[in-house]
């Protein structure tokens, strides 16, 4: 019996998970997030992606939107998984891991009126995703709907690169 015992907590201490080896978890976006996010990024050219993931679209622009990130470091990516459906931490950072944008600033819509955190960011947005939002250094916005193409986002990251000259 006491054999059985050990036997029983080597198995489970093997299959535990440590804390060093979770996933990294996304920021919570509530009410409030949006200007929190605009105060931090302010000054600083800035993408923001609205993407989920059940989204099918968004499961081909998230790699792309990896490789944009690796070639305009002076570009600040964020990511809000805003999916209608409700997801988990380790599935949406899975995902982003895979793409390449686990090192952006990753956050979840967290508050379960998403309509109200959609009002917040833009009133006329219906939920729509993928969805991406470009902030200028001067604050200026360019709202793109569905999926981004790369040369879109490479043409408005070099016209942020110039202003800085």
């Amino acid at each position: 019996m006491k054999t059985l015992i050990i036997a029983a907590m080597l198995v489970l201490a093997s299959t535990a998970v440590s804390p060093a080896s979770e996933p990294a978890k996304l920021k919570s976006f509530d009410r409030g997030s949006w200007q929190q996010l605009l105060h931090a990024h302010a000054g600083r050219p800035t993408l923001v992606h609205f993407w989920g993931v059940t989204c099918g679209p968004c499961k081909v622009e998230l790699p792309e939107l990896g490789a944009f990130m690796k070639q305009n470091p002076a570009v600040d990516v964020v990511t809000i998984d805003a999916d209608l459906v409700p997801n988990s931490d380790a599935a949406a950072f899975s995902m982003l891991q895979g793409a390449g944008l686990a090192s952006a600033e990753n956050w979840m819509f967290s508050d379960g009126f998403a309509e109200r955190i959609r009002y917040e960011i833009d009133p006329a947005w219906q939920g729509d995703i993928p969805r991406t939002i470009l902030i200028s250094r001067k604050g200026e916005t360019a709202i793109i709907e569905g999926s981004a193409e790369l040369e879109v986002l490479q043409k408005w990251s070099e016209g942020q690169a110039a202003t800085t000259k």
